[in-house]
């Protein structure tokens, strides 16, 4: 039996390791739609909801598996959380549930971002929305800050992962080290510590009390069937061809200078050079779509930002927002709304491909790793660093959610933002720890508290 056999085929008879039914495709696809649908605040909130929901509520995989899937795509050019949901449902449900995982990740942003592109350009007000998710960002803070919580204290046992943290924490937010060097720097840490003989890393101490451990999850603790050698080459083949597909027809049909084949070359490459995420490579489009070839202008590059912050799935998606006005504005001989579509269909294809290659190749590797003992520690190692980069996701979307403006202070030899108390935002703040409270405390549906902050953003823009 091949991994490209449909999942359901595969699964009816199957068990978990936990003694429960398989889930077929249709549950997987209502779990990762509900997943995608709240995957708002950046990589910190959609790790936090998958965490929650995966991990927590299904169950699954334990909490072993799930951080040392996010210590892989950690290294991976790309949005990680959109490759960390890809990778769990390529676990799952092998190439097809890994295919759509994947999609249904980013299809709700990329449907946003397209229609909040055309009212851009034909209306240039965007306000109801805006107050919508207005709401929704001052939840999705309290289910992030809830997940710092929840992975540190599962991921962190001993000094050395606490103190790995701390430092990867304050390299990224105090000293601006880039974020691939952090966390390649901890591996490194954790590789050197292990050849020791030390056990400072060792299974990165992620069974805390409230992970019930592999017995008890769906994944269990043992390779899946699909981490074969011979299960990477048709999806790899695939998935690389898709990726070029587009590129090679527009380069060949419509000439190197059209538009449409500028964009495929110029996001494909950005595909493959995006370590750290959105804010890593936001300059570099930013510059080239701006001052090179100039698609758009500096204001609208943060009108995009603010669009793809205030969306689900990956902030990377602002170049969505880049590909539709780029093609937009010059459009040839077709409609300007219908060449903006084309652009922001291709820009989204060309840089979203490659993740699902990265995920197919790259998986079967990892998974049969996961029982060396140096390269585990390794990636427990990352897993550490990795609860410091996501603290500092956390800040820096918290005080973008609750303050209107920052200030740069020198600390210590640290240029850092400190935001002005003044322009502190008090109905956020009220959401937010209302948000917290409602969440883990009194244990409310995190869906009917999105709806709930939703419409109240919405009101409130009203009412000012």
């Amino acid at each position: 039996m091949t991994d490209t056999t449909p999942a359901d085929t595969q699964d009816a008879v199957r068990s978990g390791a936990d003694g429960r039914p398989w889930p077929g495709m249709a549950e997987a696809f209502g779990v990762w739609a509900r997943i995608a649908l709240m995957s708002f605040g950046g990589p910190a909130g959609q790790i936090a909801v998958m965490h929650r929901i995966l991990v927590e509520e299904k169950r699954w995989l334990s909490e072993t598996r799930f951080l040392h899937a996010l210590n892989f795509c950690m290294l991976l050019p790309g949005p990680e959380a959109q490759q960390l949901a890809t990778y769990i449902g390529w676990l799952v449900h092998r190439t097809w549930g890994g295919l759509l995982a994947g999609v249904l990740f980013i299809l709700p942003g990329a449907v946003a971002i397209l229609a909040l592109s055309y009212v851009y350009v034909t209306f240039g007000d965007v306000t109801l929305v805006e107050g919508i998710f207005y709401g929704l960002k001052a939840a999705v803070l309290a289910i992030v800050l809830g997940a710092v919580f929840r992975i540190a204290g599962k991921a962190l046992h001993g000094w050395g992962p606490w103190v790995l943290a701390g430092a990867s924490f304050i390299a990224i937010f105090g000293y601006g080290v880039p974020f691939p060097i952090v966390v390649l720097s901890a591996g490194v840490v954790g590789f050197a510590v292990a050849r020791t003989g030390s056990g400072m890393f060792a299974g990165g101490g992620h069974h805390g009390k409230a992970d019930a451990g592999p017995a008890d999850s769906l994944l269990g603790d043992t390779a899946p069937e699909q981490a074969t050698l011979r299960s990477v080459a048709l999806p790899a083949v695939c998935a690389a061809a898709l990726w070029a597909l587009p590129v090679v027809v527009c380069m060949v049909w419509l000439g190197p200078g059209n538009v449409f084949s500028i964009i495929a070359v110029f996001f494909s490459k950005m595909a493959t050079v995006t370590f750290g995420g959105a804010y890593a490579v936001l300059a570099y489009v930013a510059q080239a779509g701006v001052e090179t070839h100039g698609w758009l202008q500096p204001h609208e590059m943060l009108d995009g930002l603010g669009m793809a912050e205030t969306t689900p799935g990956p902030l990377i998606m602002v170049v969505q927002f880049v590909g539709y006005l780029a093609a937009y504005r010059d459009p040839g001989g077709l409609d300007p709304s219908t060449a903006g579509l084309i652009g922001a269909g291709l820009t989204t294809w060309v840089t979203f491909a490659p993740c699902f290659l990265w995920i197919f190749v790259g998986a079967p590797y990892i998974e049969r790793l996961r029982r060396n003992t140096s390269l585990s520690a390794a990636l427990s190692a990352i897993t550490a660093a990795v609860v410091g980069v996501i603290l500092n996701l956390a800040v820096w979307f918290g005080q973008h959610v609750l303050f209107g403006s920052q200030r740069q202070a020198d600390i210590l030899g640290m240029q850092i933002s400190v935001p002005d108390p003044g322009t502190v935002d008090l109905l956020a703040a009220i959401l937010c720890v209302g948000s917290l409270l409602a969440i883990t405390r009194f244990r409310v549906s995190p869906v009917l508290v999105l709806a709930l902050c939703a419409g109240i953003g919405a009101g409130a823009v009203y009412a000012v």
